[in-house]
């Protein structure tokens, strides 16, 4: 079709219509495939190089992140232990805390009573300045 061959005696390669020897040709094409493996070999080097960083970097997160939710454990625990404190302390308050309800309670009916008591002195003060100023009666 477009080659040529020869005879075994004659020349040892056969030669495509151009004229270029094909052994010639089949080097070029060796030289470029191997050119293109070793690029996408390369490629793939530096793909994978690339994730195996950003792996590396999420993993230096996760153990930052880890230690700064330990320290966070730590303190709620010592807030725990600061809440169960408290609540111990807050009942022995309880009887202080019913004590002062009932003297707010007893405060409320004594102003009740002062009420009245002023109420009575302001009309019996009114009967009086009413006495002294009608003395003939």
């Amino acid at each position: 079709m477009g080659f040529t061959s020869y005879s075994k005696n004659s020349q040892p390669w056969t030669t495509a219509k151009d004229g270029v020897p094909q052994r010639e040709n089949h080097d070029e094409l060796a030289e470029s495939l191997n050119d293109l493996f070793a690029s996408i070999s390369a490629m793939v080097k530096s793909e994978l190089q690339g994730t195996n960083n950003q792996l590396e970097l999420l993993e230096k997160m996760n153990v930052r992140v880890a230690e700064e939710y330990k320290g966070f454990g730590d303190v709620a625990s010592g807030l725990r232990v600061f809440v169960e404190q408290l609540k111990s302390k807050s009942g022995n308050f309880d009887g202080y805390i019913q004590q002062i309800d009932e003297i707010e309670q007893q405060v409320t009916e004594f102003e009740a009573v002062i009420s009245v008591l002023d109420k009575y002195v302001s009309l019996l003060e009114s009967k009086m300045q009413s006495v002294y100023r009608n003395p003939s009666s």
